[in-house]
């Protein structure tokens, strides 16, 4: 029995924590390593499409400012199309997934592992929000006129006045600067006349 026990303590059945604790730090230094390598390589290919895109991006208009357009640094690194869409990559690091969240969820819009398919899909996004976003702003006109229009008719069926137009600037302008002439004008006779007075109390009172 003794034997066996000491066989079993023997030097080459040694635990100690130092070296387990080594054991450890190693493997977790190498799955650290694989998750930086991972999210490299995601944000490399990320880079890649934003790199096909350029152009598209530059073509927006300024006043446009719907569009996001950057790599977001959190994790999985998403290419932000957009508030509600963006690009991300599968599983496999290679299959791209063009995703947009609406109302009833998460659609996804594309997915592919060919940069250039998810490059004209999103451009072809890109063109369909500017042109959205056009007739929302044309549809908005258009409503204010109809009720301008409507309002004015109710007015002239009620025997309303309509209010009168506003004079141009032009002719605004040309007014201030009459009125100012006259009130110079009337200025400077009330001067003139103080004056005489002045000279004619100077002559009339004795030396």
């Amino acid at each position: 029995m003794s034997d066996v026990t000491e066989g079993q303590g023997g030097a080459g059945n040694v635990r100690t924590l130092q070296s387990a604790i080594r054991r450890v730090r190693t493997a977790e230094a190498e799955r650290s390593d694989v998750v930086v390598e991972l999210r490299d390589a995601e944000r490399a290919r990320l880079e890649m499409l934003a790199d096909e895109l350029k152009g598209v991006f530059a073509e927006v208009p300024e006043d446009n400012d719907t569009f996001v357009f950057s790599i977001g640094a959190g994790t999985p690194a998403r290419l932000w199309i957009d508030m509600t869409s963006f690009v991300v990559l599968g599983r496999d690091r290679r299959t791209y997934r063009f995703l947009k969240d609406t109302r009833l969820g998460r659609t996804v819009i594309i997915e592919t592992a060919n940069l250039d398919e998810v490059a004209d899909c999103v451009t072809d996004y890109v063109a369909e929000r500017i042109i959205e976003r056009e007739r929302a702003i044309e549809g908005d006109w258009v409503i204010r006129r109809a009720k301008r229009e409507e309002t004015a008719r109710r007015q002239e069926e009620k025997g309303i006045p309509a209010p009168a137009a506003a004079p141009p600037a032009a002719a605004r302008s040309t007014d201030r600067k009459a009125l100012g002439w006259i009130a110079a004008a009337f200025l400077f006779g009330i001067l003139i006349g103080v004056a005489v007075l002045l000279g004619y109390a100077w002559i009339r009172v004795p030396a």
